[in-house]
This record gives C-alpha cells, sequence and structure tokens, in this order.
C-alpha cells in the first residue's frame, strides 16, 4: 500500500503534477488563440462552456505549440523543466544547449506538444475535479449543497444511502485524478530521454569537449613532471651529497646548497608557467611561455650530470614552440640520466637545427644496477613522445650495444601536424 501512496502522492509525483501544470499554463496562449479561429467558423457557439468548442480549440493549440517549439532555445527551457520536475533517474541524461539539428528540433517540438497537451488535459481535471469532489464529499455535512443541487439531482439526494456514498465517491474521484495525474507524468519521464536525450550531434560535441579536456590534463601532467619532477629529483641528489659531505668538506655542501637554492628558485618560476596554463582559455590570453633553447645553458649548468653540448646551427633560431617541446625533451632526459645512469658519467647532447626539422639526441651511460621503481612513475617516455606527436615529429629511446642510453627526438620547424 505504500508504494502504491509514494507513487500517487509522493514527492515525485507532486514535482511531476506540476510540471504538468506547468504544461496547462504554458498551453493557455495557443488554446485562446484556437478559441477565436473556433468562434470565427461558429459565431453563435460559446467555446468556454461548449464541449465540442473547447475540444475544437485543443485541437487547434496543439499544431501551433509545436511550431514555435522547433526554435533551438525551446529545448533550453523543456529541458531545465524536466531535470527539476520530471524525478529522471541520473543515468538517463538530457542534452545540453539549443537544438542544432533538425531531428534535434523535431524531437524538442514533439516533447512540447506531448508535454501541453497532457498537461492542458490534467490542468482541466484537476480545476473541474478538485472543486467538485469537494462539493460531494460535503453534500452529507451541508444540507444548503443539497438545496442548490440541481432539480434532477434533488430527489436522488433525499435517500440516506446516496448521502453516505457521496464521501468514499469525492474520494475516489480525487484518487482517479491522481491516479491520472501520475501516469501522465510517469510517462513523459519516460519519454523524456528519447526526446530531449543528447542526439548524435550532441554526443560528438561532448566527447570533443571531454578530449579537450583529456589534452589539457596530459599537457599539465607533462609540464609537471618534465619541470617540477627534474628540478626535484635534482634536488634531491644534490641534497643527499651535501649530507654526506657536510663534516669533512662544508666548501662543496655549501655549492649544493646554493645549486639546491638557484634550483628552486627556477623551478617556481617554471611552475608559474605550468600554472598559467590553468589560466588559458579562461581570460582570452594564451597562456605563459615556457623556456626554450636559448634557456638550455641554465638547465645544463643546474642539472646535476657532466653535459658534453654540442649545438649545429643555431638553436635560438628555432620557433617558440618546438623550442619550447625540445627544451621540455632535453630537460627530461636529463633527469632519466640523473636519476637511472652511471653517477658522475657524462652525457653528451647534439642539437641540430636544419632547414626542416631539429633534432635532439642524448646518450648517457647505462647503469649497471636496476631502475628504482616509483609509485606513479615512468610516465617520462610518454609524455617526450606525446610532445614530439603534438608536432608531426617522432622519438625514439633504448640502449645501445656499446652500453649507452639513446633518446633521439625529431621535431619537424613547419607547422603542427594533426596526430593520426
Amino acid at each position: 500500500m505504500t508504494p502504491l501512496l509514494g507513487w500517487l502522492v509522493g514527492r515525485c509525483a507532486r514535482l511531476r503534477w506540476l510540471h504538468l501544470i506547468v504544461g496547462g499554463a504554458l498551453l493557455m496562449p495557443y488554446f485562446l488563440v484556437g478559441t477565436v479561429v473556433v468562434g470565427l467558423y461558429a459565431p453563435g457557439t460559446n467555446p468556454f462552456t461548449s464541449l465540442s468548442a473547447q475540444l475544437s480549440s485543443f485541437a487547434y493549440a496543439l499544431p501551433m505549440a509545436a511550431v514555435t517549439a522547433l526554435l533551438p532555445t525551446a529545448r533550453l527551457l523543456s529541458v531545465a523543466a524536466a531535470r527539476a520536475l520530471c524525478g529522471l533517474p541520473s543515468d538517463r541524461p538530457l542534452a545540453d544547449g539549443p537544438a542544432a539539428s533538425r531531428q534535434a528540433r523535431a524531437r524538442t517540438a514533439a516533447w512540447f506538444t506531448l508535454h501541453v497537451g497532457l498537461g492542458g488535459i490534467i490542468s482541466g481535471m484537476t480545476l473541474a475535479l478538485v472543486p467538485f469532489a469537494g462539493y460531494v464529499m460535503a453534500l452529507p455535512f451541508v444540507p444548503a449543497l443539497r438545496g442548490s443541487a440541481a432539480g434532477d439531482l434533488r430527489p436522488a439526494l433525499d435517500h440516506a444511502w446516496v448521502l453516505a456514498l457521496a464521501p468514499p465517491a469525492g474520494a475516489a474521484m480525487l484518487v482517479a485524478l491522481a491516479g491520472c495525474a501520475a501516469a501522465a507524468g510517469a510517462l513523459l519521464a519516460n519519454r523524456a530521454p528519447v526526446l530531449l536525450g543528447p542526439a548524435p550531434e550532441d554526443r560528438l560535441a561532448a566527447a570533443e569537449r571531454r578530449a579537450a579536456e583529456l589534452a589539457v590534463r596530459n599537457r599539465l601532467a607533462r609540464e609537471l613532471h618534465d619541470s617540477v619532477g627534474h628540478a626535484l629529483s635534482a634536488v634531491t641528489l644534490q641534497a643527499g651529497a651535501a649530507r654526506r659531505v657536510l663534516d669533512r668538506d662544508p666548501e662543496f655542501a655549501r655549492q649544493a646548497l646554493t645549486a639546491i637554492e638557484e634550483t628552486t628558485r627556477r623551478t617556481v618560476g617554471e611552475l608559474d608557467v605550468v600554472l598559467g596554463l590553468l589560466r588559458q582559455g579562461t581570460d582570452g590570453s594564451d597562456g605563459l611561455a615556457g623556456p626554450g633553447l636559448d634557456a638550455l645553458g641554465g638547465l645544463l649548468a643546474r642539472c646535476g650530470v657532466p653535459v658534453r653540448y654540442t649545438a649545429d646551427g643555431d638553436p635560438g633560431a628555432v620557433p617558440g614552440p618546438v623550442s619550447a617541446e625540445a627544451y621540455r625533451i632535453v630537460q627530461e632526459g636529463l633527469s632519466n640520466a640523473l636519476r637511472h645512469g652511471v653517477p658522475g658519467s657524462p652525457v653528451r647532447l647534439r642539437v641540430g637545427v636544419g632547414p626542416r626539422e631539429l633534432t635532439v639526441v642524448l646518450d648517457s651511460a647505462l647503469s649497471p644496477r636496476p631502475p628504482v621503481a616509483r609509485p606513479g612513475g615512468g610516465r617520462g617516455l610518454t609524455g617526450i613522445a606525446e610532445r614530439a606527436l603534438l608536432l608531426g615529429g617522432a622519438t625514439g629511446a633504448g640502449p645501445r650495444d656499446d652500453g649507452v642510453w639513446r633518446l633521439a627526438a625529431r621535431l619537424p620547424l613547419g607547422p603542427a601536424k594533426e596526430p593520426r
């Protein structure tokens, strides 16, 4: 019994009833225009007292409502009302934004017509049945009501059994009204995901938004991994070396602490660059520009490993986006050499600037000890490959026969190609 009462008069049922009443209110302007049309064809008919005239006005109102619902913004209003009042399950999503395609507009028009049509019927029943049911239930207790009844009904009201049945009959009318409203509301809730749900183009747009958000997250992850992660690795090694020689070589410890201070100061600036990417697109700016190949000198001086650097061509002439990505690739390669290479072994770095592409080759000695697994680590080479792919280039990394780990990247100097 309780589930039935909840279905008839529960919170969800009441909200859906209100949704239907809103539909009836939205139908009224179209219904009034329909009464004018009916009045033109039947001048002697009162459309407010004649049932046939009311049905004709209702039939004229629905097509007019459907036509106005073809406007793209009609879906916004319908979706907002359905989400608030229809009690839809969370796994039945509705579309966002105006209806862009012809199919979406047609479905919105069908929904709006169904909403106002059922809403008009339930609103009319509510306006008529609620006061009539109250009148019937009050007949046994208010003699004046029996005296004001129509002439044909007065003899029947003199029977005691008729008056005894009047309150249950009135209550049955209200229950029937609640049942009709609940059934109509359930029908609307069932049709809402079909008629107001996302169209194929809406799903495509949502997928594109998710892909764009994922690309931004991946870009931020790469920037944090390559800039902050490199700095923390260098600071960790320098701090460990300073701790070990603090008592017997204070001068070396002082130099290590100075290097830590400089590294952290530079890293704060690079962190500002990464955080600038978070503001990208929200204030109309394009974010802050990251360091490029012209900043390699500072990177090599504080990376924590000896580097033999050679350059073919002018790295300063490399376009900004390519230069910034190449800097991050070198930074990640040096960070890997610092963590996994032979301590104290020099790293060879070659940067070649050609007419069409930039090449970066970084060789480091392979360490005989296995790499230390870090929770959440192991994304450095993947990030390097993603950076190169976004520019239309390619990377390769792996051991050579001479005991050297080589990281190589080719980046085109022309416009970026779309990755396939």
